[in-house]
């Protein structure tokens, strides 16, 4: 799969560029991310299949939005996605998933993610580094959102903001799939070197 093949190796590169930007080891970023120094050294050399939670807590450690550890170089001014061209970063066992449509520049910019929610499936979030701001606007359906043990309710047409350096859970509630977008806003500057 040739397009597989370039996105492992565009990963790998930025990887390894946001790394070397930062001053880190592959020992020091593996310890701060809490991934093995064998998964990053594969990474860095486009071998292997990181999940999610993977790319989340390396762009966090390495102060970068997920799409920028994934993108190659910007190809103009404006730059327009469609539905299909985006691969899910998080299926779930019932036909969930979630796609990062695109990432705004900046010195603080912003995730656009769209994301389907099948009934009583979930995906729980591990906190993100501090100054992460979440915002979920469901478009159809029902999903509660449980931020630090505490359950929110949103529905079509609602939508919920928070700090997301808790830890924090997506779950369809509904009786048909859920459809939402979020966006996760990132602070300005560098991850912070704790």
């Amino acid at each position: 799969m040739p397009e597989t093949d370039t996105a492992l190796r565009t990963l790998a590169h930025n990887v390894r560029a946001a790394r070397t930007r930062a001053g880190l080891s592959l020992d020091e970023l593996g310890r701060r991310a809490q991934v093995s120094k064998g998964a990053l050294v594969g990474l860095e050399k486009a071998q292997g299949n990181p999940n999610f939670a993977t790319l989340v807590r390396l762009a966090d450690t390495l102060g970068v939005s997920v799409s920028a550890l994934m993108e190659g170089p910007a190809e103009g001014r404006v730059r327009v996605v469609t539905a299909d061209a985006v691969t899910p970063l998080w299926t779930g066992a019932r036909g969930s998933e979630a796609r990062l449509m695109l990432t705004t520049s900046g010195a603080a910019p912003v995730e656009v993610w769209r994301w389907r929610l099948e009934p009583d499936e979930e995906y729980p979030s591990h906190p993100h580094r501090a100054g992460v701001v979440e915002t979920v606007s469901v478009t159809s359906g029902r999903m509660t959102l449980t931020v630090d043990g505490a359950e929110h309710h949103v529905e079509a047409g609602q939508t919920a903001t928070f700090d997301a350096d808790a830890p924090h859970t997506y779950r369809g509630t509904g009786p048909e799939a859920c459809h939402l977008i979020m966006t996760v806003h990132l602070p300005a500057g560098p991850a912070s070197t704790a």
